[in-house]
């Protein structure tokens, strides 16, 4: 296992420790183990790039760690009343919504290999500074920023999930087609 995998290890290791530190109320802590698990995002890609140490677990890990932090980041920050409902609600519905895509795609005999759009890109970006403005909520007045913000995630988060399911029907379709094709030639035997 590589650096790169190791960082994203770390990334999911920090998890509950950042949901810990904020359910203690030790919002500080809480955004500089944050900014940590942001930065082994940014470093693990970088190394995978740089290296060419991409792996197949590297590109299941690190989405899932991107997943994992951003969902329990909303989900605890909205029930410490830092953040809205309806935002996190809107994060975690598209999540939902991709993974259970995956699993009928999968179940349809279909392979998956989805790749990162740009809006999903700037969705994930938004989501981050989402977080990142909640947290800092307790230090200084951001309101009109903290709105203007979440009305950037949501948009970028509904625009990158309509992508992805544009994308997983094409998945869907080549898996539908193998299998008409396979119906076919045993048909011709």
């Amino acid at each position: 296992m590589g650096l790169a995998n190791w960082l994203t290890v770390l990334r999911i290791l920090l998890i509950p420790v950042f949901v810990s530190l904020l359910v203690y109320r030790k919002p500080g802590p809480a955004l500089v183990v944050f900014v940590a698990a942001a930065l082994t995002d940014l470093l693990d890609g970088y190394v995978a790039r740089r290296h060419g140490l991409s792996s197949r677990l590297g590109a299941f890990l690190d989405p899932m760690a991107d997943k994992l932090l951003l969902v329990s980041s909303f989900v605890t920050l909205t029930w410490l009343k830092a953040l809205p409902f309806w935002i996190a609600a809107v994060v975690i519905s598209r999540d939902l919504i991709l993974m259970v895509g995956a699993l009928v795609i999968h179940m349809a005999g279909g392979r998956i290999y989805p790749r990162p759009t740009r809006a999903g890109k700037i969705a994930t970006f938004f989501q981050i500074l989402t977080v990142l403005t909640g947290l800092a909520t307790r230090f200084v007045q951001v309101g009109p920023a903290l709105i203007a913000v979440m009305w950037l995630a949501a948009a970028f988060t509904i625009i990158s999930g309509l992508q992805y399911i544009v994308q997983g029907m094409r998945f869907l379709n080549t898996a539908h087609a193998a299998e008409r094709e396979a119906d076919e030639a045993s048909f011709l035997r």
